[in-house]
């Protein structure tokens, strides 16, 4: 689901939903992005935080200014990585020749930090758990193509024409099912604006996501 209305996503959007349900959010950061402090990629699952009041909005913006929010997703990526654990810092901007991808590669880009750790070694890829410590437009999806190590099923930054494992019909048509890119919000923890205390909020693993990790796990115990 597209956060917010843009072009070409008139309706249909996270706001617009919130819209429906919250009727006092009018106001809040303008008309098309009422509340929304933050924003997950399209097709990227996961949990959000959202700002009910101008006073929420205000001290959420603040700890994302701040980069005090603790944001952990999880990724699966192609390829093994060498290390158990490591870092990416490389600036991102826009794209110099396609407008709709961000890159690394690029003479205005602003600075961007992803960290990442290996949970699982799977068959010709891996589950990460990744804390991105910045929040660039597409950060850790350009992050890990540019070591080599793009997200499963990314339509803008994936393997062209790769969507699983080369030659394996069955994951490829699993991946092609889940239609999106194997990225998921897990994991999101920050000051509640109200009551000052640390809260954390868990989204579990989708159904889609879940099905493509449970028949990696199974193809990679076969080896």
């Amino acid at each position: 689901m597209v956060v917010h209305p843009a072009a070409g996503n008139p309706a249909g959007t996270l706001v617009n939903a919130l819209i429906y349900h919250c009727k006092d959010l009018a106001g809040i950061n303008g008309v098309l992005r009422p509340g929304i402090v933050h924003r997950l990629d399209k097709d990227t699952s996961g949990v959000m935080v959202v700002a009910k009041n101008d006073e929420a909005y205000r001290h959420l913006t603040k700890q994302f200014k701040n980069r005090t929010v603790e944001k952990v997703y999880l990724a699966v990526a192609h390829g093994t990585f060498g290390k158990e654990e490591g870092s990416i810092d490389s600036d991102i901007g826009r794209h110099p020749r396609e407008r709709k991808r961000m890159s690394t590669r690029t003479k205005k880009g602003r600075s961007a930090l992803t960290q990442w750790r290996v949970l699982e070694r799977l068959k010709g890829l891996t589950l990460l758990e990744i804390f991105p410590k910045t929040g660039r437009t597409h950060q850790i999806r350009v992050h890990l193509a540019s070591i080599g190590h793009p997200i499963l099923g990314d339509p803008l930054y994936g393997r062209k024409g790769k969507p699983g494992a080369a030659g394996d019909l069955q994951l490829r048509t699993c991946v092609e099912r889940m239609g999106r890119q194997a990225l998921h919000a897990h994991r999101l923890g920050f000051i509640h604006p109200r009551t000052d205390e640390r809260v954390e909020f868990v989204s579990p693993l989708p159904q889609d996501l879940w099905e493509v990790l449970e028949l990696l796990r199974l193809q990679t115990v076969r080896e």
